[in-house]
């Protein structure tokens, strides 16, 4: 088995073009986190908020004041990622209670 560090893009060895287009993993990874909320529902929204918001306290505790999010500010992103949790949750609690509120 060789180094990957010493063997050639894939492209470049096998004699192919190389295009200078961006990888669309973005993409692909925004479409498997949709499709894992669509299945799981709220759970799904409850977790994903959950370790985005930890994520994020610990960016900010190791000096990350500001984030490549639309909302700048770790602050702003924390507690939007809170408030997506608390909503998860309630979700979630609605979703157990059987789907309809009890009077």
């Amino acid at each position: 088995m060789s180094d990957p560090r010493q063997v050639g893009a894939p492209h470049a060895t096998l004699g192919a073009p190389v295009h200078d287009s961006p990888d669309p993993l973005r993409l692909c990874v925004l479409a498997t986190v949709a499709l894992l909320t669509w299945v799981l529902g709220p759970v799904a929204v409850l977790a994903f908020a959950t370790l985005g918001a930890v994520g994020y306290v610990r960016a900010r505790r190791g000096g990350l004041l500001r984030s490549r999010c639309r909302l700048g500010d770790t602050r702003l992103v924390i507690a939007y990622l809170v408030v997506v949790a608390l909503a998860g949750a309630a979700g979630t609690a609605y979703a157990l209670a059987g789907g309809h509120l009890r009077a």
